[in-house]
């Protein structure tokens, strides 16, 4: 796996378009793999609504992944809408904006991340089970789902 160097993480709205392009290619990659019930991810409004920090990761000017985290009071974060473009993946994009997702979660002294995560997203889920992250029931108001995988991870 060849490191991004160049790689920026800032904070954006998710109703710019950059966001929204991000945000519309996650949805039309796992459209074809889960029924309407099984995608629990939130629309751009909800991600407003909802507070949820959000954040788009650039390679140069290009926007080539994103991610979120919502806060439940002192108690956990739950990632939201990651995503690194399928032309970009393999180059440690996923590993730097979860490390950098993290690092937010632990400026809000929150030291446990929880997240959902579909059973078809086998890259997502070796991301996941080799940085620590252990599967774990449904947490929140998440609801047992076979499409479904829970994990959490807590932060030193």
């Amino acid at each position: 796996m060849k490191v991004v160097m160049s790689l920026t993480i800032k904070p954006e709205k998710p109703n710019t378009a950059d966001a929204q392009h991000l945000i519309d290619a996650l949805e039309a990659t796992l459209a074809p793999h889960y029924p309407d019930a099984s995608r629990h991810g939130y629309s751009v409004q909800k991600l407003i609504d909802e507070g949820v920090l959000f954040f788009v990761a650039r390679l140069a000017e290009t926007p080539v992944g994103c991610g979120g985290v919502q806060f439940y009071d002192d108690t956990y974060a739950e990632l939201k809408r990651m995503f690194v473009r399928p032309d970009y993946r393999g180059r440690g994009i996923a590993k730097q904006l979860l490390a950098h997702l993290e690092n937010v979660s632990r400026e809000q002294s929150i030291y446990l991340i929880r997240l959902e995560t579909g059973i078809h997203q086998h890259a997502a889920i070796g991301l996941y089970e080799h940085l620590g992250y252990a599967r774990i029931a449904p947490f929140g108001n998440y609801k047992a789902d076979p499409n479904s995988i829970f994990y959490e991870k807590r932060l030193s």
